[in-house]
C-alpha cells in the first residue's frame, strides 16, 4: 500500500501533467483558431507587392475586382462573391485617389452581381481621362462585361470570356431572364398571366431599355452609333442565354477591341486568390514551363 506521503506525490504528478494538458489543448485551440488570419494577412501583404510591381512597370493605378469562393472565417466556411454595392464604393474610391491622367489597370474575375454597383463602377471609369485598360485573365460575365466595356482597351487571355449583360429577375429560387419574361406577354393570352408575372413583365421591359441605353452610351465613342447601338441590343436584349461564353474571337467580330497580350504579371496575381480551404483540388500539374524538345536538355 502507498503512503500518505507517496499518495500526495502522485497526485500532485496527475494534477500537474492535466494542467500541462489542458494549457497544450487550449494553447492548440487558439493558434488553430488565429492561423487563418495570419494566412490571410501574409497573402494580402503578398498581393499589394505583386500590385505594386506591376504599378511600377506599366506607370498605372492597379485595382482588382477578383470574386473566387475564399475562405473568410474560423471555421473555413466558403462564402461567394459577386459585384456589390462594398465593391462599387471601393473602386470609387480608389478612382478619386488616382491622378486624373495616370492610367487605370483593372484586373477583372468576376460572375456578375448587382447591375447597380456595376454601372456605377463603369460609368467611373468611363469618365476618368487616363488610359482604362480591363484585364480578363479568366472570365468577366453579365456586370463584369459591363464594367469592361467602359474601357478604353480590353485585354483577355486567349481563352478567357465575356458574356452577355441582359438584367435577371428572381423569381422564387429561380434566376429568370428579363427577355424571357416579355416573351410570356408575346406567347399567351394576358387574361391567362397572373397580375404577378405582368407586373414583372413591366419592371423587365424597364430594365432591358436601362441597359440597353447604358451600354449604348458606354460604346457610342468606340463605335459608329448605328453599330453601338445594334452591339447594345445583343448584348442586353437576351439574345443569347445570360452565361454564353464570349470568346475573342467573337468579341473582336463584334466590334469591341480586344487584346490578347496578358502581362504575366497578372497571372501571378490570380494566383495569390485561391479557392477555399479544405475544397478537394479537382486539376492537378507541375506548375513549370516546359520547353521545347531539343531546345536545351530532354523533357
Amino acid at each position: 500500500m502507498f503512503r500518505e506521503s507517496e499518495r500526495g506525490g502522485l497526485s500532485h504528478g496527475f494534477y500537474t501533467l492535466f494542467g500541462l494538458i489542458k494549457i497544450l489543448f487550449w494553447g492548440f485551440f487558439i493558434w488553430f483558431a488565429i492561423w487563418p488570419f495570419i494566412q490571410q494577412q501574409a497573402l494580402e501583404k503578398e498581393r499589394l507587392q505583386v500590385m505594386r510591381q506591376m504599378e511600377e512597370s506599366r506607370g498605372s493605378r492597379v485595382i482588382t475586382l477578383i470574386h473566387r469562393q475564399e475562405s473568410l472565417s474560423i471555421l473555413g466556411i466558403p462564402v461567394y462573391h459577386y459585384i456589390d454595392i462594398d465593391d462599387s464604393e471601393a473602386i470609387l474610391r480608389a478612382i478619386r485617389l488616382t491622378p486624373d491622367e495616370m492610367p487605370i489597370d483593372l484586373i477583372l474575375h468576376t460572375p456578375g452581381g448587382l447591375v447597380l454597383a456595376a454601372e456605377q463602377i463603369a460609368k467611373a471609369l468611363k469618365e476618368h481621362r487616363g488610359k482604362v485598360t480591363v484585364f480578363v485573365p479568366h472570365y468577366a460575365m453579365s456586370g463584369g462585361t459591363l464594367i469592361a466595356l467602359a474601357a478604353d482597351e480590353i485585354v483577355m487571355d486567349k481563352n478567357a470570356v465575356l458574356g452577355p449583360v441582359d438584367p435577371q429577375f428572381v423569381s422564387g429560387q429561380t434566376e429568370v431572364a428579363a427577355a424571357s419574361i416579355l416573351r410570356v406577354l408575346r406567347e399567351k393570352p394576358k387574361d391567362k398571366i397572373s397580375d404577378e408575372t405582368l407586373m414583372m413583365a413591366d419592371q423587365a421591359e424597364k430594365a432591358l431599355r436601362q441597359v440597353r441605353n447604358f451600354v449604348f452610351e458606354l460604346l457610342r465613342d468606340k463605335m459608329p452609333p448605328e453599330e453601338a447601338q445594334r452591339l447594345a441590343d445583343i448584348l442586353s436584349q437576351g439574345t443569347w442565354t445570360h452565361d454564353y461564353p464570349i470568346f475573342v474571337d467573337r468579341a473582336r467580330n463584334l466590334g469591341l477591341a480586344v487584346q490578347t497580350d496578358m502581362p504575366p504579371v497578372v497571372y501571378k496575381l490570380m494566383s495569390l486568390y485561391p479557392q477555399a480551404q479544405g475544397t478537394k483540388p479537382s486539376v492537378g500539374f507541375i506548375p513549370l514551363p516546359y520547353k521545347e524538345k531539343g531546345a536545351s536538355g530532354r523533357m
